[in-house]
């Protein structure tokens, strides 16, 4: 009995122990040796290249708010996409959850335009002026069926 618990302590190791000699329970457990990773790098590597900073998000600007159907139900799934105005390519992109809702982190300092599309429905557009950072609104959606048409 004194064995298997070793066994399920240790783990690998008591089993190598185990195979390699009778375990007793007089034996102090084995200690694993360090990943193959820590022991291969050496400790003057890692001064010698230029370490890159850490972006911190404290000057972040957030981007919230919720969508809604033609109905005013909550819409989950909806595409949104951020650029910077002029741009083709959008640099940022996110889905709404279960709720409609949504949140996106932009820098801080520029002015964007979401885009909001769904299919079957039309796409929206908004500019967000992040340059202040005091903005504690919610962006608000609601999508209408593409044409125009109520189904």
């Amino acid at each position: 009995m004194q064995r298997l618990r070793w066994i399920l302590i240790l783990g690998n190791a008591a089993l190598v122990t185990l195979l390699g000699s009778s375990l007793s329970a007089t034996q102090e457990p084995v200690t694993p040796a360090p990943p193959p990773s820590a022991a291969a790098s050496p400790a003057g590597t890692s001064s010698s290249k230029p370490s890159k900073k850490k972006y911190s998000h404290a000057n972040d600007f957030l981007i919230r708010g919720t969508v809604f159907n033609e109905q005013a139900l909550s819409f989950p799934g909806v595409q949104l996409r951020i650029r910077r105005p002029g741009e083709k390519k959008f640099r940022w992109e996110s889905y709404t959850n279960s709720r409609g809702e949504f949140a996106v982190r932009v820098p801080q300092g520029a002015d964007y335009e979401m885009v909001v599309r769904a299919k079957g429905f039309a796409e929206q557009t908004r500019a967000i002026d992040a340059k202040s950072g005091d903005y504690e609104g919610n962006l608000v959606f609601r999508m209408q069926r593409e044409g125009g048409d109520k189904k």
